[in-house]
């Protein structure tokens, strides 16, 4: 028996930019969120930025001047990302 199988690009398009998945990286987004606020200043800005491109996405910003400064000594947003069940990886340019 052969079985066909056809990727239906148009409906995994629609999936990926449904409210389904934009729910679930929101809910992340916000539990990263939830994790920075331990590790850094009370009172320090944090913000979620919601986009989509192919899919549901979302950036984490500290919006603090030294917020460079605790990402590179103690790596703020990579361990909160962690905490949340996150793998972070460089981006390649």
């Amino acid at each position: 028996m052969l079985i066909e199988w056809r990727l239906d690009a148009a409906g995994v398009r629609e999936i990926l930019q449904g409210d389904e998945v934009r729910s679930l990286i929101d809910g992340l987004a916000s539990n990263v969120v939830d994790n920075v606020k331990a590790l850094v200043p009370s009172g320090t800005t944090i913000e979620v930025r919601p986009y989509t491109t192919d899919r549901g996405a979302a950036t984490v910003v500290v919006a603090d001047p030294q917020a460079m400064a605790w990402q590179a000594r103690d790596g703020v947003l990579t361990r909160a990302a962690g905490f949340a069940g996150l793998e972070v990886k460089a981006v390649e340019r």
